[in-house]
C-alpha cells in the first residue's frame, strides 16, 4: 500500500503506523462522542415525555451496553503482533472497522432517541 502524503508527513521517518494504538485512540474518542450524543440527544428525548428518573437509568444503561462492543472493536486490533501492528496491508480492514465503529458512535444516539420517542408516542 502506498502512504498518502499527509500520512507520511504525519510520521516519523521509517515508522509505520500501529493500527493496535490507532484503534485503542478511535476507541476512546468514539466513546467520548457516543456519550456526548446519549446525553444531548436521547435524554433530551427521554425527558419530554418523563419527569422521572428514567432518562438517566436510560442514560446508563445504554452508555454501559455500549463499551463491550467498543471492547470488541479494540480486543480485536490487540491481539496482533508488532509486526502485524505495522503491516500496511491491513489498512483496509483497518478502515472498514473505524467506519463502523465512529457509524455506531454518531447513529446510535440518534436512532434511539427516535425509537424512544416513537414508544413514548404509543405508551
Amino acid at each position: 500500500m502506498v502512504k498518502s502524503d499527509k500520512q507520511a508527513a504525519t510520521l516519523p521517518v521509517g515508522r509505520k503506523r500501529d493500527w493496535r494504538k490507532a484503534m485503542s485512540d478511535h476507541v476512546a474518542y468514539g466513546l467520548l462522542a457516543y456519550t456526548a450524543l446519549q446525553i444531548f440527544v436521547t435524554v433530551k428525548a427521554l425527558s419530554e415525555g418523563s419527569s422521572t428518573a428514567l432518562p438517566y437509568l436510560a442514560l446508563i444503561v445504554l452508555v454501559a451496553g455500549i463499551i463491550p462492543v467498543c471492547r470488541w472493536f479494540e480486543k480485536r486490533w490487540a491481539v496482533l503482533s508488532d509486526a502485524e501492528a505495522a503491516d500496511p496491508s491491513l489498512a483496509g480492514e483497518f478502515r472498514r472497522d473505524v467506519t463502523a465503529l465512529w457509524a455506531m458512535a454518531i447513529g446510535l444516539p440518534f436512532g434511539l432517541a427516535l425509537i424512544f420517542k416513537m414508544l413514548l408516542e404509543v405508551f
